[in-house]
Order: C-alpha cells, then sequence, then structure tokens
C-alpha cells in the first residue's frame, strides 16, 4: 500500500512540473537570428531613447505654447481643480501614490503632461515614459477624472507656479 501511494505521490508531482513547464512557456522564444522575440501583446511602442521633453504623449494635445507670463486666473482655477480632483494620489512636494507635480514642466513636456491627464489609459499603454512611471509607482494607474481640455491647461498652469 505505502509503495502505491509513494509511486502516485512521484507521478502526480513529475506530472504536476512538466504541466507547469509546458503551461508557463518554459523561456523565451528566439526569432531566426536567434535574439529573443519581443513579448507578445506589447503595447508598450518600442521607441528608441526619446528626450522627455520631445515626448509629446499619445492624446488629443499635439502642440501647446506656453506664454512667459503666467496667467494668474488659470493658475486659481487650475489649483482648485487639482485640489479637488488630484491630491487624493498626488502630494505637490512628495512622491505619493502618483508623483509629486513640483518640478513636472523640467522633466515633461506640456503636451505630454495635458495628454497624461487627459488619456491616462491610452497613455500606459502606449507611452513608454507613462509605462515607466506606472511600474515606479506600484502599477497605481493615474484615474481619469474626465477633465476637459480647459481643466487640464489649468491644472498645466498651476504647475507652472509650483
Amino acid at each position: 500500500m505505502k509503495k502505491e501511494i509513494l509511486k502516485f505521490g512521484i507521478t502526480g508531482m513529475i506530472l504536476s512540473g512538466a504541466l507547469l513547464t509546458f503551461s508557463c512557456g518554459g523561456g523565451s522564444k528566439e526569432s531566426a537570428e536567434g535574439e529573443a522575440a519581443p513579448p507578445p501583446n506589447s503595447m508598450v511602442e518600442k521607441a528608441e531613447e526619446v528626450d522627455p521633453m520631445d515626448d509629446k504623449g499619445i492624446g488629443p494635445v499635439s502642440s501647446l505654447e506656453l506664454g512667459s507670463e503666467i496667467d494668474t486666473d488659470l493658475v486659481k482655477k487650475g489649483e482648485e481643480i487639482y485640489g479637488q480632483m488630484c491630491t487624493a494620489c498626488h502630494k505637490q512636494d512628495q512622491d505619493f501614490i502618483g508623483p509629486a507635480p513640483n518640478g513636472v514642466l523640467e522633466r515633461r513636456s506640456p503636451e505630454w503632461i495635458m495628454n497624461m491627464i487627459l488619456n491616462p489609459e491610452e497613455m500606459v499603454q502606449k507611452n513608454k515614459a507613462a509605462r515607466d512611471l506606472l511600474i515606479k509607482f506600484n502599477g497605481a494607474p493615474m484615474a481619469n477624472q474626465n477633465l476637459t481640455e480647459e481643466q487640464a491647461r489649468a491644472i498645466l498652469e498651476y504647475f507652472r507656479t509650483l
């Protein structure tokens, strides 16, 4: 009886191991040239390194010129919207659930910032910088607050004062 149980246990372990190996793929696939193939269904664009200030992101804003003067009325609106919609995840001067906005215009283009506010789902799928932030912040995606371009522009103007 003990031999039969032992035999069944060993056979079961071998079959389980084989099943796990084959179901998980067992390694990377190689192309004809012997290089590892990219993971299937990867939605992040495989672009060469792009200067963050040249990266416009993906979304409705393709070009934006910021004037030299800061619009104080727009700053007030942006600060109010930011306070209502963003502070659950973003703290002004420190990383929290998401990155701190302080100095963001030194790290990202204005278009990228607005597209991240307006189009966060597609940004994390198709933009390398947004995907890297998603990974850095433990997979916590930015919530789409369904803001208008005008609201996003007001938040951007507020960010100019930080």
